[in-house]
């Protein structure tokens, strides 16, 4: 099979009839000026060495290699091979918390937006890897599937807040249950969750989530944000500058705390790790590098490629032109001997 990979740059073929239109004038209108300069037969004899062939034949060598570089740009391809194309990399479901209390103020500039920050860093230095985002509460639903598209995961990630939420709470186990979910079609050896949460789980079944998790072979990261100490809850809208902090039916104030023993658990029973983002820890650069060093084939496919033959036509033309260059356009003058001296 035979085809151009630049077809477009054939267009530039026009210029091998307007070149030779261009020679075939200057020629013309060369012989007009000599007929104009002097008496012809003493023009004809003035140019006797040129050589009208010679330079007929540099023309034409000059238009051809034009034509042969335009085909060569033109890229023409023709034989084939067959290639097995892989991708390299892991699915990762990142699961993040979005109820209220990710708005305490332990971090800043505050639990969720710190998140935020973080898994934004992990998305940049993706290569090759898929991400996918769901949003959890007291319920759980898949905010962006998976995709390579970090620039998409990157939008679907700044639109998380508790506003998505209908059902209030923080239900780890649901979280890791739709996570595994969106996982399904994904081989187990390149599956990973990472649960983004300060870990106050109000709705229970943990253990059950956790126990499917180790079933379904995957390996489940947690990342918890806030502090231990406990930190007041601010309203609904966050606004923790201006003192509002959500109380109970009592009036007291409610406090919200990372609750690291239930993320420890989880990480330990299911081969993941346990990071903090918070005061006085660090961020998800160990994160980053398990994910980074776990990279396997995700995918292989059979490709068709063609084989690109410029260089042929390009070789092509630097020949004519070289030729062209070394081709006389003069005849060479005969050496008077002493039997033409009279």
């Amino acid at each position: 099979m035979f085809r151009f990979g630049a077809a477009f740059a054939l267009w530039a073929l026009v210029l091998v009839p307007l070149l030779g239109g261009l020679y075939w004038y200057t020629g013309r209108r060369g012989r007009v000026l000599m007929d104009r300069f002097g008496e012809r037969e003493l023009v004809r004899r003035l140019r006797a060495t040129v050589s009208v062939t010679a330079v007929r034949w540099k023309g034409a060598l000059v238009l051809v290699s034009v034509a042969a570089l335009v085909l060569a740009v033109a890229r023409p391809q023709f034989g084939t091979r067959v290639e097995t194309l892989s991708r390299q990399g892991q699915d990762v479901m990142v699961a993040l918390d979005v109820s209220r209390s990710m708005y305490a103020g332990d971090v800043a500039p505050n639990r969720l937006e710190r998140a935020k920050i973080e898994i934004g860093r992990i998305i940049q230095r993706l290569d090759g890897d898929r991400i996918g985002l769901v949003a959890f509460a007291g319920d759980a639903f898949v905010q962006s599937p998976l995709t390579a598209d970090y620039g998409a995961a990157m939008m679907f990630l700044s639109a998380m807040d508790p506003t998505l939420m209908s059902t209030q709470g923080t239900d780890l186990a649901r979280a890791i249950t739709v996570s595994i979910e969106a996982l399904e079609e994904t081989p187990p050896e390149n599956r990973i969750i990472v649960i983004v949460t300060d870990g106050e789980d109000h709705e229970g079944g943990l253990a059950e989530a956790i126990a499917a998790a180790a079933e379904a072979r995957t390996t489940v990261h947690t990342v918890g944000v806030g502090s231990p100490a406990g930190v007041p809850l601010p309203d609904v809208d966050g606004v923790e500058a201006r003192g509002r902090f959500r109380r109970d039916d009592q009036g007291n104030v409610i406090t919200t705390r990372l609750n690291e023993t239930a993320l420890q658990d989880i990480a330990m029973q299911t081969g993941g790790d346990y990071h903090r983002v918070g005061q006085g820890a660090g961020g998800l650069g160990r994160l980053l590098e398990r994910i980074e060093d776990g990279g396997r084939e995700v995918e292989s496919r059979e490709v068709t490629q063609f084989e690109e033959q410029f260089q042929i036509f390009l070789g092509a033309a630097l020949l004519l032109l070289v030729v062209e260059v070394i081709v006389p356009g003069r005849r060479r003058r005969r050496t008077a001997g002493p039997e033409d001296v009279t």
